[in-house]
């Protein structure tokens, strides 16, 4: 029974179980080695409850995961998803809703072909609290580590990226693929494709 409004033990709310509002983070784990996440993705992971992650996320980074958050597994392959994506949209609402701490951790980042941005639209339409953390792209942190400029003011002026996968039943739309043999980097989902060594 709820206690006399007008004789409230003081001790009474502190023994009322607070239902947190929970948040989602979707955090870029970068191309793999941990020493390249940021301090805030960091962060996040160590703290996290639930953690949903990628195919291309490392077992390094992986391992950061308290032992006492919940894991799941929702990577992709072109044409084999372990988990539809507006299950995972819908799965990042419930557990916020829940009052859980989420990450969505992804390889890269997550706005470059991580689908970053269909998640965040599920989220902010149910008023979910969502921030997104940058990673190092895959493709920028592959190409310096391999020694490979993307930029560079004799040779490369600008720098693109094209996926290599469309959506199921999606159309090429809007892509000039003329201008891909024009002497810049381009930079595909599967792979980096320099273009000015085609000349």
């Amino acid at each position: 029974m709820f206690p006399d409004r007008t004789v409230v033990d003081a001790t009474f709310l502190d023994r009322i179980p607070v239902q947190r509002p929970g948040s989602v983070s979707l955090v870029g784990a970068g191309p793999g080695d941990p020493e390249l996440l940021t301090l805030k993705a960091y962060r996040r992971i160590i703290a996290a409850d639930v953690v949903l992650y990628d195919r291309l996320v490392s077992e390094e980074i992986l391992a950061l995961i308290p032992a006492s958050a919940q894991k799941y597994y929702v990577g992709k392959a072109c044409s084999n998803h372990s988990v539809a994506q507006q299950d995972i949209n819908q799965a990042l609402v419930d557990w916020a809703q829940a009052g859980r701490t989420v990450v969505r951790l992804k390889g890269g980042d997550p706005f470059i072909f991580g689908r970053g941005g269909e998640e965040m639209e599920t989220l902010v339409t149910n008023n979910v609290s969502v921030e997104v953390i940058p990673g190092i792209t895959a493709a920028s942190g592959c190409a310096a580590y391999a020694g490979i400029p993307l930029t560079h003011r004799d040779y490369a002026q600008s720098v693109r990226f094209v996926t290599g996968h469309l959506k199921q039943g999606a159309k090429w739309i809007g892509l000039a693929w003329h201008s891909q043999a024009r002497p810049w980097f381009s930079i595909w989902g599967s792979g980096i494709c320099c273009t000015s060594a085609l000349h």
